[in-house]
């Protein structure tokens, strides 16, 4: 992904929803203005929900999401429908799309209920406008009369562009009640980031959290140095011996242990994640999350849950580094259970903790709606960054630039 796009996580998710053959994925093309849906009038071409970055003017960034029916038929079907309710979980607007010369079934009904539900701001379209009789004609060639509904032709592009207005009015506000880091420093403080370069970040590329963190200490007027973890203690006996302090040092979780040796006392050292913890408003979740290490027992089930699929390695952060830190902590044998990328259970229950990657693929809705799942069933949740500074023994000295989580630690 270029430097130069909206990640997909901060882009406005918008999916569109219907029956089989409503015409979901003509309307998705008459308002994209591409061929990005499959159609056909086979029913049920969408087997997989397809997503699509793109700009809608006049919304800006998007993430559309095409789903397959919701009254796909047999077992097969049923999982189908179940992928499409899974993606309610990262919608910030929901179209439902009907075939309006049939007008709204039990299915349609069904699916509203989980918008209210959820919270999910939505909007009706009734599809096929041009094929309806005179005097039902007359009433879709009035733009809808219920905020929330319009009738539409996407074969004869009627109220298409009305579509996309309202679509842009229904945009959330954007909800983050921290920045990344700029409230944190001041124009022409100097930032050190510290990033290993690591077998698993693709060759000479920055993940997107150190993008976007680098990003938004540009935009404070404040200078960032970004270096490996074997340069640090160098760099910093450098700049002391210059009288130049550092305002704030930055790591990536993994070079936790080394880069808290190497950082005097006096200056303030946090981590990417905990940084980005807090820009996703569970920060505090998190640290309290953190806690419940010390009361797992042998067999306890814990579930280790990344937000992306990417390719897997041998010593693995997931999968093999965690385990292996939360034994070693804990002094004991808990069972482990592993997911990724869409398949969060929504039952989790059984679990005696839940530990989430940071997330930085995962639009901010589903992680709030992950987080959520926990605090409802009584489980606790921590992400891989936190887990590790409580495991290394330096949660306390990297959450002090948040004097209001502090208080979370006993």
């Amino acid at each position: 992904m270029g430097m130069n796009q909206t990640p997909a996580s901060e882009r406005v998710h918008i999916s569109f929803f219907g029956k089989r053959n409503a015409g979901k994925s003509s309307v998705i093309n008459a308002v994209t203005n591409q061929n990005l849906a499959i159609v056909s009038d086979i029913k049920g071409t969408t087997t997989d929900p397809v997503f699509k970055t793109m700009e809608l003017l006049p919304l800006g960034p998007v993430m559309v999401i095409d789903t397959p029916g919701i009254d796909d038929e047999g077992e097969l079907g049923k999982l189908r429908v179940q992928k499409s309710y899974q993606v309610l979980n990262k919608t910030d607007i929901a179209v439902l799309v009907v075939d309006g010369s049939l007008g709204l079934t039990e299915a349609e009904y069904a699916l509203i209920d989980r918008f209210r539900a959820k919270n999910i701001p939505y909007l009706i379209v009734y599809n096929k406008a041009d094929l309806l009789a005179d005097e039902k004609k007359q009433l879709a060639e009035k733009p809808g009369s219920a905020s929330n509904e319009l009738w539409v032709s996407a074969a004869k592009k009627i109220n298409i562009d009305l579509l996309k207005e309202r679509l842009a009015s229904m945009k959330p506000e954007d909800t983050h009640k921290y920045p990344i880091i700029a409230d944190l420093i001041d124009p022409l403080d100097l930032v050190i980031l510290v990033v290993p370069i690591d077998k698993a970040a693709p060759k000479g590329r920055l993940i997107l959290p150190q993008q976007q963190t680098i990003r938004d200490i540009l935009e404070r007027g404040a200078l960032s140095l970004v270096v490996r973890d074997t340069e640090l203690k160098d760099t910093l006996s450098h700049f002391l011996a210059k009288g130049v302090r550092p305002r704030l040092v930055v790591t990536d979780s993994q070079a936790f242990a080394r880069v808290s040796k190497d950082t005097p006392k006096e200056i303030p050292l946090t981590s990417f994640s905990i940084l980005f913890a807090r820009y996703k408003g569970d920060l505090g979740t998190s640290v309290q999350g953190a806690a419940a290490l010390s009361s797992i027992k042998d067999g306890d089930r814990i579930l280790i849950a990344e937000g992306c699929t990417h390719h897997r390695q041998c010593d693995d952060i997931g999968t093999y580094k965690i385990p292996k830190w939360i034994r070693e902590y804990t002094g004991c044998q808990p069972e482990f259970s592993f997911t990724s990328g869409t398949e969060f259970p929504d039952d989790v229950s059984k679990y005696k903790l839940v530990v989430h990657c940071g997330g930085c693929m995962l639009n901010e809705r589903e992680m709030k709606y992950r987080i959520a799942c926990c605090q409802d069933q009584g489980v606790p949740i921590t992400n891989y960054g936190i887990l590790i500074a409580e495991v290394t023994g330096i949660l306390r000295r990297s959450l002090e630039p948040f004097p209001e989580i502090l208080k979370f630690l006993s």
